[in-house]
Protein backbone atom coordinates (compact mmCIF):
# COMPACT_ATOMS: atom_id res chain seq x y z
CA UNK A 1 0.00 0.00 0.00
CA UNK A 2 2.52 2.42 0.83
CA UNK A 3 4.86 1.28 -2.33
CA UNK A 4 0.95 2.57 -4.33
CA UNK A 5 0.60 6.11 -2.54
CA UNK A 6 4.87 6.68 -2.77
CA UNK A 7 4.96 5.92 -6.73
CA UNK A 8 1.15 8.21 -7.21
CA UNK A 9 2.81 11.02 -5.23
CA UNK A 10 6.51 10.88 -7.48
CA UNK A 11 7.73 13.93 -8.22
CA UNK A 12 10.53 14.38 -10.90
CA UNK A 13 13.81 16.42 -9.94
CA UNK A 14 16.42 17.10 -11.99
CA UNK A 15 20.04 17.67 -10.91
CA UNK A 16 22.19 20.13 -12.45
CA UNK A 17 26.09 19.64 -10.51
CA UNK A 18 29.59 18.96 -12.27
CA UNK A 19 30.66 17.32 -8.61
CA UNK A 20 29.79 13.82 -8.68
CA UNK A 21 29.67 13.21 -5.21
CA UNK A 22 26.81 15.77 -4.91
CA UNK A 23 25.16 14.24 -7.44
CA UNK A 24 24.97 10.99 -5.93
CA UNK A 25 24.64 12.18 -2.26
CA UNK A 26 21.48 14.43 -3.53
CA UNK A 27 20.35 11.56 -5.84
CA UNK A 28 19.75 9.30 -2.39
CA UNK A 29 17.90 11.97 -0.44
CA UNK A 30 15.60 12.60 -3.50
CA UNK A 31 14.72 8.39 -4.31
CA UNK A 32 14.54 7.87 -0.26
CA UNK A 33 11.90 10.59 -0.69
CA UNK A 34 9.85 8.99 -3.18
CA UNK A 35 11.28 11.11 -6.01
CA UNK A 36 12.54 10.22 -9.54
CA UNK A 37 15.59 11.88 -10.20
CA UNK A 38 17.69 12.83 -13.27
CA UNK A 39 21.28 14.28 -12.77
CA UNK A 40 23.67 16.06 -15.84
CA UNK A 41 27.23 17.08 -15.23
CA UNK A 42 26.84 19.41 -18.20
CA UNK A 43 24.12 22.45 -18.94
CA UNK A 44 25.49 20.96 -22.67
CA UNK A 45 21.75 21.26 -25.02
CA UNK A 46 20.52 21.94 -21.41
CA UNK A 47 16.88 22.71 -22.35
CA UNK A 48 16.79 19.61 -24.69
CA UNK A 49 17.72 17.79 -21.24
CA UNK A 50 15.29 19.25 -19.06
CA UNK A 51 12.35 18.74 -21.68
CA UNK A 52 13.05 15.07 -21.96
CA UNK A 53 12.71 14.60 -18.39
CA UNK A 54 10.29 17.45 -18.12
CA UNK A 55 11.07 17.67 -14.05
CA UNK A 56 8.82 19.14 -11.31
CA UNK A 57 12.13 21.13 -9.63
CA UNK A 58 15.43 21.88 -10.75
CA UNK A 59 18.65 22.59 -8.99
CA UNK A 60 21.33 24.20 -10.35
CA UNK A 61 24.80 24.81 -9.97
CA UNK A 62 26.39 27.78 -10.30
CA UNK A 63 29.54 26.12 -12.15
CA UNK A 64 28.90 23.87 -14.59
CA UNK A 65 30.70 23.13 -17.70
CA UNK A 66 29.52 24.59 -21.01
CA UNK A 67 27.77 27.43 -19.57
CA UNK A 68 27.15 29.00 -16.11
CA UNK A 69 24.26 28.07 -14.07
CA UNK A 70 23.37 31.46 -14.37
CA UNK A 71 23.39 31.31 -17.90
CA UNK A 72 21.52 28.33 -17.96
CA UNK A 73 18.67 29.14 -15.81
CA UNK A 74 18.11 32.21 -17.93
CA UNK A 75 17.72 30.06 -20.86
CA UNK A 76 14.65 27.82 -19.45
CA UNK A 77 12.90 30.78 -17.51
CA UNK A 78 12.63 32.27 -21.08
CA UNK A 79 11.70 28.81 -22.64
CA UNK A 80 8.30 29.13 -22.53
CA UNK A 81 7.47 25.59 -22.02
CA UNK A 82 9.77 25.50 -19.25
CA UNK A 83 9.75 28.59 -17.66
CA UNK A 84 7.27 27.63 -15.02
CA UNK A 85 9.34 24.96 -13.51
CA UNK A 86 11.13 26.29 -10.03
CA UNK A 87 14.73 26.22 -10.11
CA UNK A 88 16.97 26.22 -7.15
CA UNK A 89 19.88 27.63 -6.94
CA UNK A 90 22.61 26.14 -4.83
CA UNK A 91 26.40 26.68 -5.08
CA UNK A 92 29.03 27.41 -1.77
CA UNK A 93 29.57 30.94 -3.71
CA UNK A 94 29.37 33.11 -0.38
CA UNK A 95 26.94 34.96 -2.59
CA UNK A 96 24.62 32.97 -3.25
CA UNK A 97 21.35 34.85 -3.05
CA UNK A 98 22.80 37.59 -4.80
CA UNK A 99 23.85 34.93 -7.93
CA UNK A 100 20.34 33.39 -7.51
CA UNK A 101 18.78 36.81 -8.21
CA UNK A 102 20.75 37.48 -11.55
CA UNK A 103 19.84 34.02 -12.71
CA UNK A 104 16.02 34.72 -12.24
CA UNK A 105 16.18 31.01 -9.77
CA UNK A 106 13.09 30.73 -7.67
CA UNK A 107 14.94 30.42 -4.17
CA UNK A 108 18.91 28.57 -3.00
CA UNK A 109 20.43 26.84 -0.93
CA UNK A 110 24.19 27.35 0.36
CA UNK A 111 26.87 24.35 -0.02
CA UNK A 112 27.66 22.47 2.22
CA UNK A 113 23.87 22.09 3.38
CA UNK A 114 21.99 20.49 6.10
CA UNK A 115 19.42 17.00 4.89
CA UNK A 116 16.84 18.37 6.74
CA UNK A 117 17.34 21.91 5.21
CA UNK A 118 17.69 20.36 1.83
CA UNK A 119 14.32 18.15 2.35
CA UNK A 120 12.70 20.81 3.50
CA UNK A 121 13.14 23.28 0.26
CA UNK A 122 12.08 20.30 -2.19
CA UNK A 123 9.25 20.18 0.44
CA UNK A 124 8.29 23.56 -0.19
CA UNK A 125 8.30 23.56 -3.93
CA UNK A 126 6.82 20.22 -4.90
CA UNK A 127 4.65 19.46 -1.75
CA UNK A 128 3.10 16.36 -0.47
CA UNK A 129 6.31 13.84 -1.34
CA UNK A 130 5.75 13.00 2.31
Amino acid sequence: MTETIALKKSKKIFIFDDNLEILELCTEILEDLGCQVNTSATTNSIEKQVTEFMPDLIFMDNWLPDMSGIEATRLLKANYDLKNIPVIYFSANSNISELAAEAGADDFIAKPFDIDQFENIVQKYVGGIY
